[in-house]
């Protein structure tokens, strides 16, 4: 049974890094959560180390310039691991193949800028369906529209058998007040249909490899026992960070608080009954980050 808590400062001094998801935790797609801010400015002035994992679809760098812009200070963190840097290495190694059928924003285009991690990487060509290998979807063309009319396309792909590489594999998020569909909605939608969709983001281990990567590249080698995962998504921050073996901190009151009834405080029942349902099991549950 989870653990509710009253304060990240609680469960932080057993841990040397965090895991942190921004999107629900940090900020809501407009401003940073000012008490999230001060929990993670606390917990680095101790000593400790902040990962930002995200799922965005997009570079390091496209992160870090997003995340000024919402008011997240340097000194709240330490080096971002992004499912967009995990997705791209995967294409750059030729996972969906040479030419590929872009499904995403064209603010997403720079998921196609150069990598350097990858030797001899393959020479990517954005084509039309018809002409694709693969298919690579940073989210939907339209992240208000339903996910349903990308149908025509998912059939035709899935008839040529193109796998679909998958940069976010959120199902959705809320823009301020706004709810959004992520590309998880659509590598779902086209798992469903019956073809193949490729995971690199929470919860799949990729994103973790990666984040471990930045920890090194830092210079901090931390073992698993002392790492802290913490997010709002139980299908994606908790449950990658049980595949881990990595305790991890659920922060109700971003994706789930009408399930979990969280005004400040998750309602203890409501909790236990949600976790439930989603078979998940964290080591620790807050309201908010704080």
């Amino acid at each position: 049974m989870t653990q509710i808590i009253s304060a990240l400062s609680d469960v932080s001094d057993r841990y040397d890094a965090l895991f942190v998801d921004l999107w629900g935790c940090v900020h809501n797609g407009v401003d940073a959560f000012p008490d999230a801010i001060a929990a993670l400015q606390a917990y680095r002035s101790r000593g400790g180390t902040v990962v930002l994992v995200t799922n965005a679809p997009r570079p390091r760098a496209s992160v870090t310039a997003q995340i000024a812009g919402f008011g997240i200070p340097d000194d709240a963190w330490d080096t971002i691991a992004t499912s967009g840097d995990s997705a791209r290495t995967a294409m750059y190694r030729g996972a969906v193949g040479k030419k590929v059928f872009f499904i995403g924003e064209a603010r997403d285009s720079n998921f196609f800028d150069p990598i350097g991690v990858v030797d001899d990487p393959v020479d990517i060509q954005i084509v039309p369906l018809e002409e694709a290998e693969g298919i690579v979807c940073t989210g939907p063309f339209d992240p208000m529209a339903d996910v349903a009319d990308l149908r025509p396309q998912l059939l035709y792909a899935k008839q040529k058998s193109l796998k679909l590489l998958c940069a976010n594999p959120d199902i959705i998020v809320d823009r301020g007040d706004v709810r959004e569909w992520c590309a998880g909605a659509v590598a779902k939608l086209y798992t469903e249909m019956g073809g193949e969709s490729l995971y690199t983001g929470k919860p799949h281990p990729p994103i973790y490899d990666l984040a471990r990567l930045r920890l090194n590249e830092i210079g901090r080698t931390v073992d698993t026992s002392s790492i802290l995962a913490i997010g709002d998504g139980v299908l994606t921050d908790i449950l990658g960070a049980q595949g881990e073996e990595i305790d991890s901190l659920f922060i109700s009151g971003g994706l789930a608080a009408e399930e979990t009834k969280t005004v400040t405080q998750p309602d203890a029942d409501a909790l236990q009954t949600y976790l439930d349902g989603e078979m998940v099991n964290p080591t620790y549950t807050i309201g908010f980050l704080r």
